[in-house]
């Protein structure tokens, strides 16, 4: 075999074939996506070179990559980064990869600031901001906003910086070393809080996708109800919002009623559940009521 010169297109065939054997969702996709990464090009450079022979430290360079898809992998993890709102981020297993989900909660959280909050400095907390692409993106989105963003993971929070100072703001974000909102200064409030806590119940863990299993447990479980960390969030929020601020979560598909409820437990005025892009109950927006 060593003798032989895979071809570019060689080697997307055969990778397809493989990986569609081991259950992945997207063989052809991830083929080309790891195979251009490899090259160093991008998938449309992929497609001019398909009788590009290739060098063998290029193919086992590829042959490593595709093992580890065909173990279920995450192909972001694989390539070290994910784009986010059309930016790329590093990542690790020491974070949640991004979705396209948080994408529309952050989306609607710069819609709601400049609609409704009157303040030329807004103050902004991401509670478990992991990879930090919410801080990020908020910072890119208010440069004269004061962001602080938290995790309980100290690994998480170095990835942050890193993406941080990727996107050159890493002078205008306070990371914290905290467990939800028990580790910030008691005197900091601020005119939003959001996050996309830990929400998928303990029991559903086990049924997720075999590539869930190299993301961080600790960023998914949500607990027994899967609301554990929502409940402290809404608990902790209150007397941290300033007049006319929000809490915007993530939350799971079958949270929402929960979630109005334990809103109202805790004297919030205002609770609006809003849907992703497949319709699915997906954000919750709290207000406390106005004393």
């Amino acid at each position: 075999m060593r003798g032989i010169k895979h071809t570019v297109l060689d080697l997307v065939r055969l990778s397809t074939s493989y990986l569609a054997e081991r259950g992945v969702e997207t063989p052809r996709l991830d083929a080309e996506v790891l195979l251009a990464h490899v090259l160093g090009l991008d998938r449309l450079g992929l497609y001019v070179n398909f009788d590009r022979p290739l060098e063998p430290h290029e193919v086992d360079r590829y042959r490593e990559a595709i093992r580890r898809r065909g173990r279920r992998e995450p192909v972001a993890y694989i390539l070290g980064e994910k784009e986010f709102m059309k930016k790329t981020f590093s990542v690790s297993p020491d974070v949640l990869i991004p979705r396209p989900e948080t994408e529309l909660l952050v989306e609607t959280v710069i819609t709601r600031i400049n609609e409704e909050i009157a303040s030329d400095s807004v103050s902004l907390l991401d509670v478990g901001t992991g990879s930090g692409v919410i801080a990020i993106m908020l910072a890119l989105a208010f440069p004269q906003a004061e962001i602080t963003a938290c995790d309980i993971s100290s690994q998480a929070l170095a990835v942050a910086c890193q993406n941080a100072a990727r996107h050159s703001v890493a002078s205008r974000i306070r990371l914290v070393q905290s467990d939800l909102l028990t580790g910030l200064p008691p005197e900091a409030r601020y005119h939003c809080i959001v996050s996309n806590p830990p929400y998928v119940a303990q029991a559903d863990l086990i049924g997720l996708a075999p590539e869930i299993r190299y993301e961080p447990r600790m960023a998914l479980d949500g607990g027994a109800d899967g609301l554990v960390f929502v409940r402290r969030l809404i608990e902790e929020a209150g007397e941290r919002l300033l007049p006319g601020g929000f809490l915007a979560m993530e939350i799971g598909a079958t949270q929402g009623e929960a979630v109005r409820l334990l809103a109202k437990e805790r004297f919030y005025g205002y609770v609006e559940i809003l849907r992703d892009y497949a319709g699915r109950e997906r954000f919750a927006f709290i207000r406390k009521v106005e004393s």
